[in-house]
């Protein structure tokens, strides 16, 4: 592992903020004599998929992450003027810590939609097995107590937050020449001596190379409809938001030299692994009194031939029933009928217009669902 390894990095998926592209992140990590990256965009998981191929190809050890949005009160409370959110990275450990990450992010839209994918504290204490922690950038609730001077709500925050996730909890300090992140860095030393919470060095790049913050800055006024010469406009007041070499960030905080430490424990305690090439499909839940899926599926269709062909359906009939079962059966396709059938019924016994459906499976769901062509 090198010496160093970014944790807190956007991409294009990060929109019309991040500048990063995806298919660059693992080459430019590879220049840098890097051998693992993070991707954290702001509230989605768009790129992770692209983002994992890409670090395979080069050779790069993809660490999946997500900087998600946190209500300061509940993921349901949406008052203007009162509810706003704060910054939180969280990366996935194992698979276990993917799943949980994926299902707060789409809760985070489902429920907790209000201008942007909120999660809150409910969720995050009952989704976190499997993921890890970091305070984040300025816009994180630890930093905003500080620069607030409440050095004591900084306290109780943190400590919530190590009580969650325990040694997986991380104080992030970042080397982005923001004058507020430098005296948020302070605090944060002096917050992670007293709680006994390890820091993690960041940098929050948006882009890649130091030379395309001007063009961040373009990309920033397309996302509030300004100009470059609008005074009020939307701008980061620093051009360090790049991905750093790891000497860079080794220079910055060699008086805190742990915090360069941890950006590789985390990396190697980082190890989600996908497969493709195969169907995943959701387990459905049988009624108790069927051994099998199949069993139940079997039931399913024979009174279905029943309502549509009568008690005593012709021999061709059942041959072909038995032969399209069969069929199902062995392309362990089973679960996927039950799924389909569950909503469709569904929607037939609430009055819901169902069509006909299309491909191979339309004849057999006619008979699964009694459908009336």
């Amino acid at each position: 592992m090198s010496d160093f390894v970014h944790l807190h990095i956007h991409s294009e998926y990060s929109l019309l903020d991040g500048a990063n592209r995806i298919k660059d992140l693992p080459v430019i990590a590879k220049e840098l004599g890097m051998d693992a990256i993070a991707l954290t965009d702001h509230g989605v998981m768009y790129g992770v998929i692209d983002f994992y191929k890409a670090c395979k190809k080069e050779g790069i050890k993809p660490i999946i992450g997500c900087e998600v949005y946190v209500a300061n009160r509940t993921r349901f409370d949406k008052e203007a003027g009162i509810d706003f959110n704060n910054h939180l990275i969280l990366l996935a450990k194992n698979n276990e810590g993917y799943k949980n990450l994926t299902k707060l992010v789409s809760m985070g839209f489902t429920e907790g939609f209000y201008y942007k994918p909120r999660i809150d504290k409910e969720i995050l204490e009952k989704y976190h097995d499997g993921l890890i922690c970091c305070s984040a950038c300025l816009a994180g609730e630890v930093n905003q107590a500080l620069l607030r001077d409440d050095f004591e709500k900084a306290k109780e925050v943190a400590l919530w937050f190590k009580n969650v996730f325990g040694e997986d909890y991380y104080l992030e300090v970042q080397n982005n020449g923001i004058k507020e992140q430098i005296v948020a860095n302070q605090k944060l030393v002096q917050l992670s001596r007293e709680l006994n919470i390890p820091l993690v060095a960041t940098n929050d790049a948006h882009y890649s190379r130091k030379e395309d913050a001007y063009n961040h800055e373009v990309l920033l006024c397309i996302q509030t409809g300004k100009k470059m010469n609008d005074e009020d406009r939307m701008k980061f007041d620093t051009e360090e938001l790049y991905i750093k070499s790891p000497q860079e960030m080794i220079d910055y905080f060699k008086n805190i030299p742990e915090a360069i430490e941890n950006t590789v424990k985390i990396a190697e305690k980082c190890n989600v692994e996908f497969e493709f090439g195969h169907t995943v499909l959701p387990n459905y839940d049988v009624p108790k009194e069927f051994e099998t899926h199949y069993d139940y599926l079997k039931k399913l269709c024979e009174d279905g031939i029943k309502k549509r062909y009568g008690e005593n359906p012709t021999e061709e009939i059942r041959k072909r029933a038995e032969y399209e079962l069969s069929v199902i059966n062995k392309m362990g396709y089973v679960d996927y009928y039950l799924i389909v059938w569950d909503y469709i019924n569904y929607a037939k016994s609430q009055g819901i217009p169902v069509g006909p459906g299309r491909g191979s499976g339309a004849r057999f769901y006619s008979c699964l669902c009694n459908w009336n062509y």
